[in-house]
């Protein structure tokens, strides 16, 4: 079954059943759905290079975590950002290239990326605030999105979800139940959502009046001994609540506190991002603020495929995905 049969059966020239293979947007409903009707009866698959030789562009996207490979499997957050965008190239029969690599190496995985010949595009992940690799990708007429937005970048394609929003309303929530004294274990501010979620912090605070208090702040690396780490340093400063920026470091944080011999909600209420599974795995179980992994993936990858197919669009596109407050046992209501 090729290109021919499928044009004759459908009662279209070759060419058109080739532009509504390719995506294209300039074939009438009618003719496309005609087409594409015999397409699943003959269970026609079509050859991706070819398709991507066809259309200009390889039919191949570029998914960019420069991050460890230690980091990527020990986080459940890129497994899921994965799927997302997994999901979308197949549904668009695109082809999926992971690039990992540690951030010493971006330079040379930028080189390695803009020079292949392989990808027509690519999403970035990580959110590192000064990214070499991110930088090269502005500079080339290559099309990406990344996943997190970055400060001095104007025209940029990104999706992210609202860190300072989510951070904010979990503040709010230990101060509706009475905690004044709230100390936070920040993400890294090299980082793009440790920097939002620690803002989200400050603005909750200072928007009722409570001044910001520098020894309730203390940066952790994300990692569950780094939350454990820096909660035992917080502990001294006697908090009665702290909201950590992401769900390993709440692990970790649970843990140092119940070592002091304190309980969680009684002495410390606790509150972590993320929602991962870990989080109703805890006792008590964790209250956090849910973010939408896989959603923030296929979203990435809808828009770079979008890009991809409409190279004339000039306006930046961006999309801010909500948060939602998930109350569990941990804060005590």
């Amino acid at each position: 079954m090729n290109l021919e049969d499928i044009a004759r059966l459908s009662g279209v020239s070759r060419s058109t059943v080739s532009r509504v293979v390719n995506d294209d947007l300039n074939v009438k409903d009618s003719t496309r759905e005609r087409v594409l009707d015999v397409i699943r009866q003959e269970n026609y698959r079509p050859n991706i290079a070819a398709r991507g030789l066809a259309a200009g562009h390889a039919r191949v996207i570029g998914l960019v975590i420069p991050v460890e490979v230690s980091t990527l499997f020990s986080d459940p957050y890129f497994p899921l950002l994965i799927q997302g965008v997994s999901t979308v190239c197949n549904a668009r029969d695109y082809l999926l290239m992971l690039w990992l690599g540690e951030p010493e190496y971006e330079r040379q995985m930028a080189d390695q990326i803009l020079h292949s010949g392989l990808i027509g595009g690519v999403v970035l992940a990580a959110g590192l605030v000064n990214e070499p690799i991110l930088q090269a990708l502005a500079q080339s007429k290559m099309p990406f999105v990344t996943i997190g937005g970055h400060p001095g970048l104007d025209r940029l394609n990104f999706v992210d979800v609202e860190n300072v929003k989510g951070t904010q309303e979990a503040i709010y929530h230990l101060m509706g139940l009475g905690r004044r004294r709230i100390a936070t274990i920040a993400g890294p501010e090299s980082m793009v959502a440790g920097a939002d979620r620690l803002t989200g912090y400050r603005k909750a605070l200072t928007s009722r009046d409570i001044p910001v208090n520098p020894a309730l702040i203390v940066e952790g690396d994300f990692s569950e001994l780094g939350g454990f780490v820096a909660m035992q340093k917080l502990l001294p400063q006697k908090p009665d609540a702290v909201f950590v920026a992401n769900d390993n470091m709440a692990v970790g944080a649970m843990r140092a506190i119940t070592q002091a011999g304190l309980s969680v909600p009684q002495d410390v209420a606790l509150v972590g991002f993320d929602d991962m599974p870990v989080a109703t795995q805890l006792q008590p179980a964790l209250t956090t603020v849910r973010q939408p992994k896989r959603r923030a993936g296929a979203a990435a990858a809808t828009m770079l495929l979008d890009l991809i197919q409409n190279p004339e669009g000039e306006e930046p596109h961006y999309l801010m995905l909500p948060t939602e407050l998930i109350v569990r046992k941990s804060c005590g209501a």
